[in-house]
C-alpha cells in the first residue's frame, strides 16, 4: 500500500533548497527584465510626439508643426523621459562614481544629463541654440531597448542552471517499514529506504539495495547509453529510472549530492572572472576613459572652430555614445553562461575558468592509466604460488582480507574474485598503506604485505627462480609473508573503448600524449603501443608524477595532467590544467582546475575542444564589442562634417547594434560545441 504523507509546515512544503535560491535570483533578473521592457514602452509611447515637434527634427525632415507652449510641452515629456527613463542609467553613474570604478553607466549618464541640462537652459532662456530634447529621448529608447535585449540574452544563456536544478524531483516514496509515503526530498536523511518507480526521476544519491533497472543519466555525465544498475549500483538525483523498479538507500543528502555540488560549481564558474574577463574589464575602463577624453577634446575643438555650443554639445554626447562600452559589458560574460551550462551538461565541471580557456594551449596531455585509458576494473587472470603449505584460495584469501581496507581498483579486482569464491576472509590487525607500494598487515599473527615490484626491486627481496618480476599485459602483485615472497597475484585491465579514437584527435590538433602510471613497464608499454602514444612513464609514485609534469614544463610544454585527483593530486596542482576525472560521484577533487564526472578519454577531448571553441568566441566578442570604434568615434565627433554627422541617436543604434551582434555571437557557440559532439560522436560510433 502506498500513503500520501502531508506535513503542513513550511520548511515540508516549499520547493527544493537549491531551487529556491534559483528561483530567487531567476525571479529578481526576470523583475529587471520587466522593469526595463516597460520604461522602454512607456518611453517610446512619449518620445512620438517629442520628435514631431522638434524644430531640429522638422527643419531635417522638411515640414513645420508649431503650437503655443511647445516648448514646455516638450520639456515636460522630454523631463518624464529623462527622470524615468534615464533612472537606470543615472543610478548607474552614482555607483560607478561612488565606486571609483567609471564605465559604460557613466558615460551614458553623462551623455543623457548634458543633453537635457542644455536643452532645458535653452528652452527657458539661458542660453541661445536649439534643444535636443528629440536626440535625448530617442537615445534613452534605444538604450533601454539595448539593455532590454542584453538582459534576455543573459537570461536565455542562464536557463541551463535552472534546468540542471529543476532535475531534481520534489518528492521520494519513502518506506516506513513495508508502507510507503511520499515525503519531500529535503526531509530524507542518509541510511532512508526509497522507492523508484519506473520512469521516475532518482530523487538522491545513494545506493541500489534491491531490483535492476538502467538509468539515463545523460544530463549528468554526459553518457549517452543507459547505465545498467542492479544491487550494489550508486545512484545519482536526477537520473531517469527505465524499465524497473528501485529500491536505494540514501548515502547523501543536501549540499554533499552530485547534482547539487555540480550546480555549486556551474554557478561559481559564471559568476567567476578569468584572464579575458579581466581584459575585457579593463578594456571597458580604458575605453571608458577614452570616450570621456575624446568626448570633452570633441568640445572644446568645435567650440574654438566657432561653432555653436548646441552643435558642439551635440558631438561630444554622440562621441560619448557611440563609444559606450556596452557591448563589452556582455562580450564574456554570456560566453561563459553559454560554455558553462553546456560544459555541466557533458560533465565537465569547470572549477578555474583561467585553466578552462588556456586549454587551447595544451601541447603536453599526461594521463594516469588506470581508470582513465583502461577500465580501472582489474580481473584475476592467473594466482601463482611460491610456497607449497599455501593453496590459491588461502593465498587470494590472504590478500582480499588486506586488500579491502583499499579503494585502488586492483585491491576491488582482487576483493571481487575472492568474493565470487565466497572466501571466508581472516581478521587483520595493525593495517597500513604505503602510497604506490602497497599495504600491509598482521594476519594470523604473522607480518603479511601485498606489494608491487618496485617495492620488490627497492627492498632487493630476491624472487623463487623462473618467476618474472612482471607479467606481460598484466598487473602483477606478490604477497609477502615476513617479508619473504609467497605468492602472486597477476591482474588484467581493458583498455577504454574510445581511448583510441580520443588519443588520435588530441594528436591530429598536435598535442603529444603521454602515459604516467604505477604499474610496470611491460603492461605499460603494451597500453602505450595500443593507443599509439607518444611516450610513457612506467612505476612513478605520485611525487614522481610532478616531477614528469615539471620536466615536460621545463622543455616548453604547456602541459595538461588527468588524473584521479587523490594521489595525482600533487601532479595536477603543478599541471598548467589539471584535469581529476571519477566515476559518478566523485567531484571532490580540490586541487584541480575542471572535474570530469566520467573518466572517458573523449571528455578530455570534449573538454579541450570545449576550450578552444569558448576562447575563439570571446576573442571574436571583444573584436565585435570594440572594432566598430575605430571608425564609429572619428564619425561621432565630426571628421567628415559638414559632407556627414553621425546623430547621438544613430550613435546610440551602432552601439546596440554592437551589443545584439556580440549576443547572437555568443549564442552560435551553442551550435558549434553541438556539431563538434555530433562529429566525434559520429565518427566514434564509425570506428566501433
Amino acid at each position: 500500500m502506498q500513503h500520501k504523507h502531508h506535513v503542513h509546515s513550511p520548511q515540508t512544503t516549499g520547493p527544493h533548497p537549491s531551487e529556491v535560491h534559483a528561483q530567487h535570483a531567476a525571479h529578481d533578473h526576470s523583475a529587471m527584465i520587466s522593469d526595463f521592457f516597460r520604461r522602454f514602452w512607456a518611453c517610446l509611447v512619449l518620445t512620438v510626439p517629442v520628435v514631431a515637434i522638434s524644430p531640429m527634427f522638422q527643419h531635417a525632415v522638411g515640414y513645420r508643426f508649431d503650437f503655443p507652449g511647445r516648448d514646455m510641452v516638450s520639456f515636460a515629456l522630454a523631463t518624464f523621459i529623462y527622470v524615468y527613463g534615464g533612472k537606470p542609467f543615472l543610478t548607474g553613474l552614482f555607483t560607478e562614481v561612488r565606486r571609483r570604478s567609471p564605465g559604460m553607466m557613466t558615460l551614458i549618464g553623462i551623455a543623457i544629463s548634458i543633453a537635457y541640462l542644455y536643452s532645458t537652459a535653452v528652452v527657458f532662456g539661458l542660453v541661445g541654440g536649439m534643444d535636443f530634447y528629440w536626440e535625448l529621448a530617442t537615445l534613452i529608447v534605444i538604450m533601454l531597448l539595448g539593455h532590454w535585449l542584453e538582459m534576455k540574452s543573459v537570461a536565455g544563456a542562464s536557463k541551463a542552471l535552472e534546468m540542471i536544478v529543476k532535475m531534481l524531483p520534489d518528492e521520494a516514496h519513502m518506506f516506513h517499514g513495508e508502507m510507503l509515503h511520499d515525503m519531500r526530498v529535503e526531509e530524507l536523511k542518509i541510511g532512508d529506504l526509497v522507492l523508484v518507480k519506473p520512469g521516475e526521476k532518482v530523487p538522491v544519491d545513494g545506493i541500489v539495495q534491491e531490483g535492476s533497472s538502467h538509468l539515463d543519466e545523460s544530463m549528468l555525465t554526459g553518457e549517452s547509453l543507459p547505465a545498467a544498475k542492479s544491487a550494489g549500483s550508486r545512484v545519482i538525483a536526477g537520473a531517469i529510472n527505465g524499465e524497473g523498479s528501485l529500491k536505494i538507500q540514501v548515502e547523501k543528502t543536501g549540499k554533499e549530492s552530485y547534482l547539487n555540488k555540480v550546480i555549486a560549481l556551474v554557478r561559481e564558474a559564471q559568476e567567476s572572472k578569468s584572464e579575458t574577463q579581466n581584459l575585457a574589464d579593463r578594456a571597458a575602463r580604458w575605453l571608458t576613459f577614452i570616450s570621456l577624453g575624446t568626448g570633452a577634446a570633441t568640445l572644446l575643438v568645435w567650440l574654438a572652430k566657432g561653432q555653436t555650443p548646441a552643435f558642439a554639445l551635440e558631438r561630444m554626447v554622440t562621441v560619448m555614445v557611440t563609444a559606450c562600452p556596452h557591448a563589452l559589458g556582455v562580450a564574456i560574460p554570456l560566453v561563459v553562461a553559454i560554455s558553462t551550462a553546456m560544459s555541466a551538461r557533458r560533465g565537465l565541471l569547470i572549477r578555474n575558468r583561467t585553466a578552462f580557456e588556456n586549454a587551447r594551449k595544451i601541447s603536453a596531455m599526461v594521463f594516469d592509466k588506470t581508470g582513465t585509458l583502461t577500465e580501472g576494473k582489474f580481473g584475476v587472470s592467473e594466482i601463482e604460488i611460491f610456497n607449497e603449505k599455501y593453496s590459491i584460495d588461502v593465498l587470494l584469501g590472504l590478500a582480499a582480507a588486506l586488500e579491502q581496507h583499499s579503494e585502488h581498483p586492483i585491491a576491488k579486482g582482487i576483493v571481487r574474485a575472492a568474493a565470487e569464491k565466497k572466501l571466508d576472509l581472516p581478521a587483520v590487525t595493525n593495517f597500513s598503506s604505503m602510497t604506490g607500494k602497497g599495504v600491509r598487515g598482521v594476519i594470523l599473527g604473522k607480518k603479511i604485505a601485498i606489494v608491487s615490484p618496485g617495492f620488490l626491486a627497492e627492498n632487493e627481496i630476491v624472487l623463487p627462480e623462473n618467476v618474472d618480476l612482471v607479467a606481460a599485459a598484466a598487473t602483477r602483485v606478490f604477497i609477502l609473508e615476513d617479508e619473504r615472497p609467497i605468492g602472486a597475484i597477476a591482474l588484467a585491465d581493458r583498455i577504454r573503448s574510445d581511448a583510441r579514437n580520443a588519443v588520435e584527435a588530441l594528436k591530429s590538433q598536435g598535442i603529444q600524449v603521454y602515459m604516467a602510471t604505477g604499474d610496470n613497464a611491460q603492461v605499460a608499454q603494451s597500453v602505450a603501443q595500443s593507443l599509439g602514444l607518444d611516450g610513457f612513464f612506467a612505476e612513478v609514485l605520485p611525487h614522481e608524477k610532478v616531477e614528469i609534469v615539471k620536466k615536460l614544463q621545463a622543455s616548453g610544454q604547456f602541459v595538461a595532467m588527468t588524473g584521479d585527483g587523490v594521489n595525482d593530486a600533487p601532479a595536477l596542482a603543478q599541471a598548467d590544467v589539471g584535469i581529476a576525472v571519477g566515476s559518478g560521484t566523485d567531484v571532490a577533487a580540490e586541487t584541480a582546475d575542471i572535474i570530469l564526472t566520467d573518466s572517458r578519454p573523449s571528455d578530455v577531448l570534449e573538454l579541450v575542444n570545449f576550450g578552444k571553441a569558448t576562447y575563439r568566441k570571446m576573442v571574436q566578442n571583444l573584436f565585435w564589442a570594440t572594432g566598430y570604434n575605430i571608425i564609429a568615434i572619428p564619425l561621432a565627433a565630426g571628421v567628415l562634417y559638414p559632407a556627414f554627422t553621425l546623430s547621438p541617436a544613430l550613435g546610440a543604434v551602432l552601439m546596440s547594434v554592437s551589443t545584439v551582434v556580440v549576443a547572437a555571437n555568443a549564442q552560435l557557440l551553442k551550435r558549434n560545441l553541438e556539431t563538434r559532439l555530433s562529429d566525434f560522436s559520429t565518427h566514434l560510433n564509425a570506428s566501433k
